[in-house]
């Protein structure tokens, strides 16, 4: 289902750092700079959009207007953003029909939490997390947080292995950035010069038996990133039988 976000805005940097942000975190995100502009790009993209963030102060309306023209036409889900901590401005926005409500200035890392909690009411994001993940006759475990490898035999992960192979199963065939890598495992992005995620990866390569000169399983893209090159079987309940 879609992923799809449109912000408005008035602040450039603001907007450019938050599409940065929630496109690490796997969102396609639009932006808006003031009223006339999110209006336009809602029309054009209403029908594929999971969510919407409104500034309440902008230079030619409020987000109370546009939150307002939304419900009149749609049931997206709607965070409101604001720098007036006045609770009748939340209560208001909640009366006009929005999800959620940010005071800023705001953890970014709070309102992905927010967008999160949304799509999983929504059903965007599944509420019924796969347990198990099934790759080359390895299986991971998310609950007890092992691994068997396919001689049965159970593969020893440190909690940062078990989050990276986690994440990797999870966005199979997707190329991941490193940034995008340490911020789902260490919750912070990765200098030019700062060598521990490559240091992780070649530890978990050691753990999946890939071999770290030429790997198959994890492969580095050049300029890119990694990517997990097998092909991942989710379930929630029953494990299939060993291949």
């Amino acid at each position: 289902m879609s992923r799809k976000i449109l912000v408005v805005d008035d602040d450039q940097k603001t907007r450019t750092l938050l599409k940065a942000y929630l496109e690490k975190n796997q969102y396609e995100v639009y932006l808006a700079h003031d009223g006339a502009s999110f209006l336009a790009e809602f029309e054009r993209y209403q029908s594929e959009l999971s969510l919407v963030i409104l500034d309440v102060m902008l230079p030619d309306t409020d987000g109370f207007a546009l939150c307002q023209a939304v419900r009149r036409q749609s049931n997206v889900a709607i965070i409101m953003l604001t720098a007036n901590s006045d609770e009748t401005d939340r209560i208001v926005g909640l009366e006009l029909g929005a999800d959620d409500y940010i005071a800023k200035p705001y953890n970014p890392r709070e309102l992905l939490a927010r967008i999160k909690a949304i799509h999983r009411r929504s059903g965007i994001d599944s509420s019924v997390t796969p347990r198990y993940y099934h790759f080359l006759g390895f299986c991971l475990d998310t609950v007890e947080r092992n691994l068997i490898d396919p001689s049965g035999a159970l593969v020893v992960l440190t909690g940062l292995d078990f989050q990276l192979l986690k994440y990797f199963a999870e966005h199979s065939g997707q190329i991941l950035d490193r940034n995008i890598l340490a911020e789902q495992t260490r919750g912070r992005d990765v200098g030019p010069l700062d060598r521990s995620l490559d240091v992780q990866i070649s530890r978990l390569r050691q753990r999946l038996h890939d071999d770290g000169k030429q790997p198959e399983l994890i492969k580095t893209v050049r300029g890119a990133g990694y990517v997990f090159s097998a092909e991942v079987t989710a379930s929630s309940t029953v494990i299939p039988p060993k291949s």
